[in-house]
């Protein structure tokens, strides 16, 4: 596999990537933006006060104006008002509703997450803020940064439900199951993207300059993450075509082996 990524890196100059994908690396440590990848960190913690007894899933959250938010997302364009803690967390997990990860955010608190995300050692991974539809000097300058190496291991210890504790990655597995998002590293897999129960665990996160992919299938758990400059060209299409080439690897490598090697 490493020869693959190696030829990607090289054909795409003006990418920043970083990846782990099974034994194949290229700069793993490497924070870059990640956009909605982030949002792993809230459903971990979200997860893990469920299994603590700490938060009712069935909490009912109001839709709140002052969160509101566009681009992806289901909630917005639903009638109903307000949602079980545990609908959110699906929504975040299957579509990446940006309302309802402010809405969630907005109860879990962001100091919450970042408690989490230490106890999980991750150095150069993190959930910086709500999402915005602008960002003014006051704010983060990004949603969400990460590294693939952090990434990568956080989906191997999910796999192996040695993340935070079995029962909550239990949970949090479930919620990553309903991932409708398998349009870059998990393309090439050729899961179902509305029923894959059995294939693919991941979350995704796009932006202007960002595609990010962090998953686990079978015995092999992936990063792949990539920013460049939009205003230097529109990269979206070779990088789209290297994180499938990526998959299509990791596709041969997960029929045999252990989870989250």
């Amino acid at each position: 596999m490493q020869p693959i990524v190696d030829e990607i890196v090289a054909a795409t100059p003006h990418v920043r990537w970083s990846i782990v994908a099974g034994d194949a690396t290229h700069e793993p440590d490497l924070r870059l933006r990640t956009a909605s990848v982030g949002k792993l960190l809230l459903l971990a913690e979200t997860a893990r006060r469920i299994t603590a007894g700490e938060l009712d899933p069935g909490e009912v959250l109001p839709r709140d104006p002052r969160l509101a938010v566009a681009d992806s997302g289901l909630w917005q364009h639903l009638s109903v008002a307000e949602l079980p803690i545990a609908d959110l967390a699906v929504l975040i997990a299957a579509v990446s509703d940006n309302y309802a990860t402010n809405v969630l955010l907005e109860r879990i608190g962001l100091a919450s997450v970042a408690i989490l995300t230490g106890h999980l050692g991750l150095r150069h991974t993190a959930l910086h803020d709500r999402v915005r539809d602008d960002r003014g000097p006051q704010h983060p300058v990004t949603l969400s940064t990460g590294c693939a190496s952090e990434l990568a291991g956080m989906m191997g210890r999910l796999s192996r439900r040695e993340l935070v504790d079995p029962a909550t990655d239990d949970v949090l597995d479930g919620w990553l199951a309903t991932s409708t998002d398998l349009s870059m590293v998990a393309a090439a897999f050729h899961d179902d993207p509305l029923a894959h129960a059995d294939g693919v665990r991941n979350k995704t996160g796009t932006a202007d300059g960002i595609r990010a992919d962090a998953g686990y299938r079978g015995g092999v758990s992936y990063a792949v993450l990539a920013n460049w400059d939009p205003g230097e060209g529109d990269a979206t299409a070779e990088v789209l075509t290297g994180m499938r080439a990526i998959g299509a690897a990791i596709s041969v490598r997960s029929a045999d082996g252990p989870p989250g090697t």
